[in-house]
């Protein structure tokens, strides 16, 4: 591959288009919960007004390392379905996570006690399949030209393929029934982003997060707006034939309730709780902090998903501060993605300063690289690498393991918790990874 580098964050982020989130039907705001009848109510109301009769539904769910009470929507979601849609096949957007068990899909859908095919019967789940080929739909390529203009030229020639799980194309309908979340690749989680890169392959996923990657996830984690990523990931879905619906959510922390939800098209859907999401899920705090300790909950079961805790944190350490992700249960770094060991972790510039090294390496690898690592700076003529702030792993991966992946290791048993939430110096995050920290200053910047 050949790519252009751009040092400077070129692009703009485009403010939401006027009158777009409008067009999205809403129940809820950024207070108060709602009940699981209002829930109920509103999902057999919008389904109601959709022509799905005689209709294949793919149904498009978040796997488990996304908070969200589906046993508060699917049910309605089966009711208003049941005999109107002709099949209803629920598919798990992995993006390139490991496939679910059947007892962990039985736990994110609510079906512990009867299974997930006596709890809704007719409807069949599976896990998107990334790594199968003959389960991938070609759709096309994104030519170079149309990439530099959406990137606002971080890439100038590299096109797109755009290939997606072959349930998505085949299906009359596509309903995504998931949260949106502030993002570090993206902005906000959500709508689009669940095809892709949701339900679909490298290079979609390469693109798209290489091109996060160099505005950095620190200038794009929680921006409210339209993003470059989230124009790729547009562009991509306008190539879907199929009829394109959503339920977005507003998630409270721990994913047990819902502040609010929305239905229409996945771009109106997203824009309509991104904007509540954005008052829900970003905690402003006056001053950074000198150390940060990131409590990793067990959904995120490796260093692939659980660095979320970095991400979301690391914008109000102060620098030369240190970021501590406590997960004693993460004993491995990406099952998934054992190129990021032949990379480790490190900041932009190391890569972008040493592109002939880099460029033929998983992108999509790179790019999550930089996210666990943040701003810094790397000097070719020396060699010398910097960070803004220090990274530790108090994990259960072994101190010569964290080396390997230039990181700092931290014996979990040696934090005393209760001592640093008295700390004025620290920030204690307990279920880090969802709610974004951010400086008070940068509010009206972002």
């Amino acid at each position: 591959m050949s790519q252009t580098q751009t040092q400077t964050p070129g692009p703009t982020i485009q403010p939401i288009p006027e009158g777009l989130a409008e067009r999205a039907a809403l129940l809820g705001g950024p207070e108060g919960v709602l009940s699981d009848e209002q829930i109920a109510g509103f999902v057999a109301e919008q389904l109601a007004g959709q022509d799905m009769d005689g209709k294949s539904v793919c149904l498009i769910i978040p796997d488990g390392t996304r908070s969200v009470p589906l046993p508060k929507v699917l049910p309605a979601v089966h009711e208003a379905l049941a005999g109107r849609a002709s099949s209803v096949t629920v598919l798990i957007a992995l993006g390139t996570h490991a496939a679910m068990s059947e007892s962990a899909i039985d736990t994110l859908l609510g079906t512990t006690e009867k299974g997930a095919a006596a709890t809704y019967p007719e409807w069949t789940v599976l896990n998107h399949a990334w790594d199968d080929p003959d389960q991938i739909a070609d759709l096309g390529e994104i030519p170079a030209e149309q990439i530099a203009e959406l990137t606002g030229g971080l890439l100038t020639d590299i096109p797109m393929r755009v290939q997606i799980n072959r349930l998505v194309v085949e299906s009359d309908v596509n309903l995504i029934v998931g949260p949106v979340f502030p993002h570090e690749v993206v902005g906000f989680s959500g709508g689009n982003k669940y095809f892709f890169p949701g339900c679909s392959v490298h290079d979609v996923i390469d693109v798209s997060h290489w091109v996060g990657a160099l505005i950095t996830a620190s200038r794009i984690i929680g921006t409210l707006g339209i993003t470059p990523v989230r124009q790729l990931i547009d562009a991509a879905s306008d190539l879907i034939d199929a009829e394109k619906l959503a339920f977005t959510m507003d998630v409270l922390s721990g994913g047990e309730e819902l502040n609010a939800i929305a239905f229409g098209d996945p771009q109106a859907a997203w824009a309509a709780m991104a904007k509540i999401s954005a008052q829900t899920h970003i905690t402003y705090v006056d001053k950074p902090f000198q150390r940060i300790v990131a409590l990793v909950p067990e959904m995120y079961d490796d260093m692939w998903t659980g660095a979320k805790g970095f991400y979301k944190s690391e914008p109000v350490c102060a620098d030369g501060g240190d970021v501590i992700i406590y997960a004693p249960h993460i004993t491995e770094v990406a099952a998934m993605h054992p190129g990021i060991r032949d990379i480790g972790y490190h900041n932009i510039e190391y890569f972008t300063k040493q592109w002939d090294r880099f460029k033929d390496h998983a992108w999509g690898e790179l790019a999550h690289s930089t996210h666990v690592t943040g701003l810094g700076t790397y000097d070719p003529e020396t060699g010398e690498e910097k960070q803004r702030v220090n990274r530790y792993f108090a994990t259960s991966i072994s101190k010569q393991e964290c080396e390997e992946y230039n990181v700092h290791y931290m014996d979990p048993t040696s934090l005393d918790l209760e001592a640093l939430r008295n700390d004025p110096d620290t920030l204690v995050i307990d279920h880090a990874g969802e709610v974004l920290f951010r400086l008070a200053a940068e509010r009206s910047s972002l």
